[in-house]
């Protein structure tokens, strides 16, 4: 059985407190998570555990995200010298930037093909952790990788999800993952 892992992380600071989005190693990671098909569970990583979240990454079969390429790796490179584009990935959001021409949230996917919605944002879960409240980061990043996991395993089941455009119309798109 191939070990997939659903991955997503937050951060301790926004791009503005970094100077912009060309510094996204500098956003530091306050939790990340992960979901391996091969334990059958999630697994939670505060910043002091970094590096054995990023010997999860390397042993899966496959790193399932949702702009994880662009973004959570990113975060990532701050704390490690591998390339952690080499791992073989399936970043959903460039699957689906590529056949739209332009880009979905996560919310948007899950909230057309489920009627779930995200919990929280991003900014949200920076000022959690500034306030100490890791179990919130932690709870919020866990639902993520839930919603991510259900996004993945809908596509490959029905070879298409759903999505909500800018004026709130429901539109499939065809995916092969």
């Amino acid at each position: 059985m191939k070990n997939l892992v659903y991955f997503d992380l937050e951060t301790q600071k926004s791009a503005e407190e970094v100077g912009g989005w060309d510094r996204v190693r500098d956003l530091r990671m306050s939790v990340g998570v992960t979901y391996s098909t091969q334990r059958g569970g999630y697994r939670i990583y505060p910043e002091r555990e970094v590096e054995e979240l990023i010997r999860e990454l390397q042993r899966a079969d496959m790193v399932v995200g949702f702009n994880v390429l662009r973004f959570d790796y990113e975060v990532l490179h701050g704390y490690t010298v591998f390339d952690l584009g080499q791992l073989p990935t399936l970043d959903m959001l460039a699957v689906l930037h590529e056949r739209l021409k332009h880009r979905l949230s996560l919310d948007s996917i899950a909230n057309a093909t489920f009627g779930l919605e995200k919990t929280s944002e991003g900014l949200q879960a920076i000022q959690w952790f500034k306030e100490g409240r890791l179990l919130e980061v932690a709870e919020y990043c866990c639902y993520d990788v839930k919603l991510t996991k259900l996004v993945h395993e809908h596509g490959a089941r029905h070879r298409q999800v759903f999505y909500k455009n800018r004026f709130g119309a429901k539109l499939s798109v065809a995916v092969d993952w």
